[in-house]
């Protein structure tokens, strides 16, 4: 692949996931105050990070058997979302609280940390 190929694919690509995250703007600007739009403007976000939580600690099982599994990544998960739960509750920063628990775990997951 030549490098004005390769520069062409990576302009549409952006192009494309740009149109698709703009569009939806565009397309309801005028509908901006319908109950509709402000009902998913107020529930969703908390919803999809609902979702998220309950994605991300999937795997975790804190109990097994009815004794403490703390595996190699169950200590890491513990911390990592008290310190999510934490930062939320002191900054009510949705950005802060995801960058530092994320920053947290990946640390400890790839130092290879552990109690």
């Amino acid at each position: 692949m030549t490098l004005t190929a390769l520069l062409t694919f990576i302009a549409v690509c952006a192009l494309a996931t740009f149109a698709a995250r703009v569009l939806p703007f565009v397309a309801l600007a005028r509908q901006a105050e319908h109950p509709l739009i402000l009902h998913l403007g107020r529930y969703l976000p908390p919803a999809v990070m609902l979702i998220l939580v309950i994605y991300a600690l999937r795997d975790f099982r804190p109990l097994i058997e009815g004794r403490l599994n703390a595996g190699p990544q169950g200590w890491p998960l513990v911390i990592a979302s008290a310190l999510v739960v934490g930062l939320h509750l002191w900054r009510r920063h949705a950005l802060v609280s995801i960058l530092g628990g994320t920053a947290t775990y990946m640390a400890m997951i790839q130092l290879g940390w552990m109690p």
